[in-house]
């Protein structure tokens, strides 16, 4: 089976590709066990830190009604890992993207450490009380960890997304990381850990299309020096430091602001590879899900939002912008709904 045929089928619930990996022998289920234990351990045992300020309120004194960015999702969607409200992927995005628009931006933050896809309906819920205009999902990593049956997980996205776009706010989905660069998980374990995970990637982003999303692959985020690099990770070497979730906002804020019509198209000319490419959704989350930073939205054909293979699919790769992260006196301290 092909990876588009594979992502098309956990997308729509066809199979359940999480545990159909085709081990053999309890002797291997016994070793990936005894792994997933020791590596959990690692994590837990270097985890001190507790969930950083939310940094919501307001970004940018530009003139204008803000822009209200919403964040929605689990840990890295929180930044976990980093002390600093500066630091975070929202607020990273927030202030940046204040800047691109020369408007305000109101940052409202409803991530929560731990979460699976299967509560995002209650943070959608707290969302849509503040009628954002964009909101940043970032999930998937605890599905995967938790074992979470990918046609259970992409269908609690599919809505979440669904939910957002019928309000009017325009969604960006950074998909499932690729597990397979965390330290403390090891052989065999690692490799089935970034199969799951690019598995998951690639049905999350057929869900989202077809939901009127659009997904940024966050994968290895930095490619081979996240795995290499110990500055990418924070003390429990699981989660992103403050360098990581740089790299992360870097590539999901192409996205957000040309979800808003206010990315610069001067800033993707004469990128090469990073052209426009339309393919059917399946092959187009395929191949997403193996290059960090690709984009994939819905587009038409000729008029036609489908062709013989199913819904057609943009894919995007743009060059990360620079991202500065914000001192600590322009941090905001207002609540939500301020």
């Amino acid at each position: 089976m092909t990876r588009a045929s594979r992502a098309r089928r956990l997308a729509t619930g066809a199979v359940y590709g999480g545990g159909g990996v085709g081990l053999a022998g309890a002797a291997l289920v016994t070793l990936l066990r005894q792994e997933a234990r020791a590596a959990r351990r690692t994590v837990q045992s270097h985890r001190t830190q507790a969930d950083p300020p939310t940094g919501n309120g307001r970004y940018g004194r530009g003139p204008g009604t803000p822009i209200v960015l919403a964040v929605l999702g689990d840990s890295s969607a929180v930044g976990l890992g980093v002390e600093r409200a500066a630091e975070t992927p929202g607020v990273l995005v927030a202030s940046a993207l204040a800047e691109l628009a020369e408007r305000p931006v109101r940052l409202v933050k409803f991530a929560v450490s731990g979460a699976t896809s299967s509560r995002l309906d209650a943070q959608v819920d707290l969302a849509l009380a503040e009628r954002p205009d964009v909101a940043v999902v970032m999930i998937g990593a605890n599905d995967v960890t938790s074992r979470t049956r990918p046609a259970v997980s992409v269908a609690h996205l599919a809505d979440a997304v669904r939910r957002l776009e019928e309000s009017g706010c325009k969604v960006v989905v950074g998909t499932c990381p690729d597990l397979g660069t965390i330290r403390p998980i090891r052989q065999p374990l690692r490799l089935l850990a970034r199969r799951w995970s690019r598995n998951l990637a690639a049905a999350q982003t057929i869900a989202v299309v077809a939901a009127g999303g659009r997904t940024v692959s966050l994968g290895s985020v930095l490619g081979p020096a996240f795995a290499s690099d110990r500055a990418m990770f924070s003390s429990d070497e699981f989660h992103p430091s403050a360098a990581g979730y740089a790299a992360a906002a870097a590539v999901l804020l192409p996205s957000v602001a040309d979800s808003l019509g206010v990315w610069p198209a001067a800033l993707d000319r004469g990128l090469r590879l990073r052209r426009n490419t339309v393919r059917p959704i399946a092959q187009a989350a395929a191949k997403a899900a193996g290059r960090t930073g690709t984009e994939v939205q819905p587009t038409e054909v000729r008029g036609s939002e489908s062709g013989p293979r199913g819904p057609w699919a943009r894919l995007r790769r743009r060059a990360p912008t620079e991202i500065t992260v914000a001192d600590a006196d322009q941090v905001p301290t207002e609540p939500v709904g301020s």
